[in-house]
């Protein structure tokens, strides 16, 4: 395994925190990735066993390994690449949580020391038009998260959509590890968020003796280059 190859569909590593609160012990990693410039043997000399499915498939999932991999390096000292499970979720090594996102050409990894943190996710999406926003609004934002949209313009409504869809998708992948169990979009609310990049979220279904209907979760969110970037992070139980 070559634990330094960069391939060329992808950009040198950046180590920068690219959301508002840094999470004690958590390091990210992100790269920008071309699927012109990916090959099948990038994998080899990644020492990274490669994925199915076309060009953009294969690159994006070659450079949110790579993230991984640099994000582990920094955690551990070592590099390490999560397999993928039964279920499609990265495998992470024992003591590690962490999650992976890519899309439109941004790939980015976090990972922090379970003994911290007992969920990540990560979720990085392009700004919706605010056409398709419309258009999706129903599928993604519960009867309540749609009257809090009374009031705002065309662009506020589909950014507060793009917003409600990531930071969804962020709270599935930090609990799913946790609960075994799929849920979905109604699932649970986006109660408020900020101009600072916080927000909060409540379930409204029972997930697990743990994870019941009104539990309540923190994320935080950047915008930038026309994408949203959102984080849920649970912290470890004392």
């Amino acid at each position: 395994m070559s634990a330094s190859y960069i391939p060329p569909c992808c950009s040198a590593p950046s180590h920068a925190w690219l959301l508002p609160t840094r999470l004690d012990g958590a390091c990210m990693v992100s790269s920008r990735f071309d699927p012109a410039l990916w090959h099948e043997e990038q994998f080899a000399l990644a020492g990274i066993a490669p994925a199915r499915g076309v060009a953009k498939r294969q690159s994006e999932f070659l450079a949110g390994r790579i993230c991984a991999r640099e994000a582990l390096v920094q955690l551990r000292g070592e590099p390490g690449v999560p397999a993928v499970g039964e279920d499609g979720a990265p495998q992470w090594p024992g003591g590690v949580v962490g999650s992976i996102t890519h899309g439109q050409g941004r790939a980015l990894a976090v990972v922090a020391p379970a003994q911290r943190i007992q969920g990540l996710g990560l979720d990085i999406e392009t700004l919706l038009p605010p056409a398709r926003a419309e258009r999706l609004q129903g599928e993604i934002l519960s009867a309540d998260e749609l009257r809090r949209l009374d009031g705002l313009d065309e662009i506020e409504r589909a950014q507060a959509i793009t917003l409600t869809f990531s930071i969804k998708e962020s709270l599935f992948k930090a609990l799913y590890p946790l609960v075994g169990r799929r849920f979905y979009f109604h699932d649970a609310e986006l109660l408020e968020h900020d101009a600072s990049g916080n927000a909060r979220l409540r379930l409204l279904i029972d997930l697990s003796t743990d994870w019941r209907s009104g539990a309540l979760l923190d994320g935080q969110f950047a915008c930038f280059d026309e994408r949203l970037l959102s984080l849920v992070a649970i912290p470890a139980a004392r």
